[in-house]
């Protein structure tokens, strides 16, 4: 369950910085959106399979 919160966790911040970007940035294709976005997208995918492990 501990790894759970510390995704959760890291979740929280990696959003909060993805949004920081998508407010500097006027273009949503700049290469550090699409790159925070994708790493987002793969934590969100770790935390899924987290998810289902615990329901199993």
């Amino acid at each position: 369950m501990e790894e759970i919160s510390s995704i959760c966790k890291e979740i929280c911040n990696m959003r909060q910085a993805l949004q920081d970007l998508i407010n500097e940035k006027t273009n949503l294709l700049d290469p550090n959106i699409i790159n925070a976005s994708q790493k987002l997208d793969e934590a969100l995918n770790e935390y899924n399979n987290l998810l289902n492990k615990v329901d199993k």
